[in-house]
């Protein structure tokens, strides 16, 4: 059976971070041509096209696709198993996200923990939105995350449920006779889907009063005011307070936090952390 060169996979996993054939060439210290070479032949050990000229650009065509997601499982596994080896020993970095929402309160004894049973491994940080992070994992640029995404493809372990809640700031004036002025997340949020979701199901008129591609965004407009949000209560402050049952607003269902890894795990760094966690996490962890 035929192998797969693992230079040739870098290239193309080269190209499609970095944009065009030509960008990827500098990255790689290539020449363009030695790329274009490259395709070809990895475009004759698959049979099938790679790319597909689109304007002036060129994209992937659906086995060109396929090729990309196995291209970047067999290089984390190829790079994963050389750096273990050359260390001969469990250290190295281990890279964490987790959304902002528990950044501060789920996040912290998890690093703890894993400090206090590596103390000479290095961790790299990532706080983002949570489709955000699903996705790094997904293309092998984090080793962990929290999410409170279900994803059956990755390995994981239950941390927690926690409820949601309506927030509003101190000095918001409610009236349940006028829409909702909701204050939300832009693009892909599994809060506005919830609270809109319990808006809809409880027959009342909402309106989308702010927007905000941050949680900071989001507490300085409740702070000021400005109207309602659907969040865990791992928000609530001194400066926020909740709106309820009396208040005339509709119950909202909980969410779940998961410790996911990322697939195809070698490094003994990654692979040791996660089994440490989930045993850690005993007997509230479990499996799924």
């Amino acid at each position: 059976m035929t192998t797969f060169d693992l230079e040739l996979l870098r290239s193309l996993v080269a190209i499609t971070a970095h944009g065009s054939f030509a960008s990827a060439a500098v990255q790689l210290g290539r020449t363009q041509s030695a790329i274009t070479q490259q395709m070809q032949r990895l475009e004759e050990q698959i049979g099938h096209s790679i790319f597909l000229k689109h304007g002036r650009q060129k994209r992937l065509t659906q086995q060109g696709e396929r090729l990309l997601t196995y291209a970047r499982h067999l290089l984390a596994v190829n790079d994963e198993a050389m750096q273990s080896l050359r260390r001969g020993q469990v250290e190295g970095i281990l890279r964490i996200g987790a959304p902002h929402d528990v950044a501060d309160t789920i996040l912290p004894p998890l690093l703890a923990e894993v400090a206090r049973n590596l103390p000479n491994v290095q961790l790299e940080i990532e706080v983002g939105r949570s489709p955000f992070l699903m996705e790094a994992l997904k293309r092998s640029e984090l080793d962990m995350i929290v999410s409170n995404r279900t994803d059956a493809e990755f390995e994981g372990i239950l941390l927690r449920n926690s409820p949601n809640a309506w927030l509003c700031g101190s000095s918001y004036v409610h009236d349940a006779t006028k829409p909702i002025p909701l204050i939300e997340a832009d693009g892909p949020s599994i809060f506005r889907k919830i609270g809109q979701e319990a808006l809809d199901a409880a027959g009342m008129a909402w309106t989308q009063r702010s927007s905000s591609t941050s949680l900071i965004g989001i507490r300085a407009a409740l702070r000021a005011g400005l109207g309602v949000t659907c969040r865990g209560v791992e928000q609530l402050d001194s400066t926020l307070r909740v709106l309820g049952p009396a208040d005339g607003m509709p119950a909202l269902p909980d969410l779940v936090y998961r410790l996911y890894v990322r697939s195809n795990v070698v490094n003994p760094l990654t692979r040791h952390a996660f089994e440490h966690l989930r045993n850690w996490l005993r007997p509230a962890a479990a499996r799924i």
